[in-house]
């Protein structure tokens, strides 16, 4: 029988915040959910952690996941949003440390990188690259949904590496540059069915 594991992907955000819940079963990925928490810009700081920390809790009392997955924070002009996104992830971890869930994060980059094979895309086109990937349906109303997905997808791509051995060994890269339906030929033990 193969392993399930049920992950929740965070997109951590201050006036909204993506969030999903998927199931893992050896390879297969199936959505649980996918939605935000909306947040709003005028209340206190202190009540939108509180909103949060509660929001967690309760999906985390309804999905059980066993894994968090979150996209870190990055830096990119303005230090105040960053340090706003941390607070984020901070009680995103703090809720999930609170129902003893062990969590992991993934650079921006990498997420793209794991979904659409560009550490540079675009969230609509990642969100276009969970349709191909028949994960969702429909366009989301908010593309922080779809990213927390990429990120839960994210994990799991990297834990299917970690369990064939992957990124066990150190492998120096090739001079030559692969399209991308030669990389898929070439690694199919990474390509999600």
């Amino acid at each position: 029988m193969e392993k399930e594991e049920i992950i929740l992907g965070i997109d951590p955000g201050t006036n909204v915040m993506g969030y999903s819940f998927v199931k893992k079963t050896g390879k297969k990925i199936e959505v649980l959910e996918m939605d935000v928490l909306k947040l709003g810009n005028k209340e206190e700081m202190a009540t939108r952690m509180k909103t949060i920390f509660d929001f967690i809790i309760k999906k985390i009392d309804v999905f059980h996941p066993d894994m968090l997955a979150l996209e870190a924070p990055f830096y990119y002009k303005n230090v105040q949003s960053m340090l706003k996104l941390g607070r984020v992830q901070g009680i995103c971890i703090a809720a999930g440390l609170s129902r003893d869930i062990p969590f992991t994060e993934f650079p921006p980059k990498r997420v793209k990188q794991s979904i659409t094979g560009n550490g540079n895309a675009s969230k609509e086109q990642v969100m276009k690259m969970l349709q191909m990937m028949k994960l969702i349906d429909e366009n989301p109303k908010y593309l922080d949904a779809s990213d927390a997905l990429a990120v839960a997808v994210c994990y799991c791509t990297q834990s299917n590496l970690m369990e064939t051995g992957v990124n066990a060994k150190i492998t120096k890269p090739k001079t030559k540059t692969l399209s991308w339906a030669a990389f898929v030929n070439e690694h199919q033990n990474r390509v999600i069915k």
